[in-house]
């Protein structure tokens, strides 16, 4: 059956152990383990094959944790929340520093459509949402006077950013906790995973040896092997209940996104880089650009644009 692609609020994670093929002739395998509960805000399973299942599962949410507790905005005291409440973070934790590296090097590559800064305009029209009205013209103009990649600077001793300015990591850091956990995995001697995180992360395939099915919006069926799948709806989510105003906000005009695309779906070898890829192909109104943005990463792959 192959597994549809939709924004589910679902952490799942399905890995075995890579058995020796005479281990796996003589039918031995480790006990399989399954674990449920929440993380990153949403409902999360975890399933693993492997004599060692039970502590695995445990360091895998030890350290789903330990990145919450860096990249979240909705932890008081994480890093990003602590940079945004401060304007500046000393000392920045290194995963913080490479989520943002990376959102750089997507930002640069679309000509600053991704742009993690729009953090104040998301607050103003969720606010306004919440309200049950929209931003007006001068609204928009003061949140958009708060934004701009150009004035964040990254550093090892510090990351700062001008008074007013925050940063959110929604658009590539569920991406990013795939990367970290897959790596994880890898390190255990995991090998048949797939992770999903809202994005999803392969590493191998399925333990039968196949693929893992993927099902895309439209109908598209893909196998994912060694690879990480993102897909971003600007209309998947809306600030109001009429479902015109998606959650996808251009940084050029602090609306929401003028492009025609009702899903686009981009694999990469991150699923950090394919998470922000595709916020951005959201505000592209070509297939052309959309390309022509992917060519800047050796091994992104526009899979369905509609």
């Amino acid at each position: 059956m192959s597994m549809p692609i939709n924004r589910r609020r679902l952490l799942a994670i399905s890995a075995a152990f890579a058995l020796l093929p005479a281990a796996r002739a003589a039918g031995l395998s480790g006990p399989s383990h399954v674990w449920t509960g929440h993380a990153m805000g949403a409902r999360a399973s975890i399933r693993i094959a492997h004599p060692d299942a039970e502590a695995i599962a445990a360091r895998v949410m030890e350290e789903i944790d330990r990145l919450e507790n860096i990249l979240s905005l909705y932890r008081a005291d994480s890093a990003l929340s602590r940079l945004n409440r401060e304007g500046q973070l000393a000392a920045p934790p290194f995963e913080l520093l490479e989520c943002l590296s990376m959102a750089g090097a997507v930002n640069r590559a679309s000509g600053g459509r991704f742009d993690p800064t729009v953090q104040p305009l998301w607050t103003l029209w969720a606010e306004a949402a919440m309200a049950g009205t929209r931003p007006d013209a001068k609204a928009i103009a003061v949140a958009l006077g708060r934004t701009g990649w150009d004035k964040v600077t990254l550093d090892t001793d510090a990351i700062t950013m001008r008074p007013g300015m925050a940063l959110t990591l929604n658009g590539i850091g569920q991406g990013y906790v795939a990367d970290r956990v897959a790596a994880l995995l890898e390190a255990e001697g995991l090998s048949n995973i797939l992770i999903d995180t809202g994005e999803f992360r392969a590493l191998g395939g399925r333990p039968d040896g196949a693929d893992w099915p993927m099902q895309l919006d439209g109908g598209d069926k893909i196998g994912l092997r060694q690879r990480a799948l993102a897909t971003s709806a600007p209309l998947g989510t809306t600030f109001d209940q009429a479902g015109s105003d998606g959650h996808i906000l251009d940084p050029a005009t602090g609306r929401p996104t003028a492009a025609p695309w009702r899903t686009i779906s981009i694999s990469a070898h991150s699923a950090a880089i394919a998470d922000a890829l595709t916020t951005a192909a959201c505000l592209l109104a070509e297939p052309a650009a959309i390309e022509a943005m992917l060519g800047n990463f050796e091994d992104a792959r526009l899979e369905v644009c509609a």
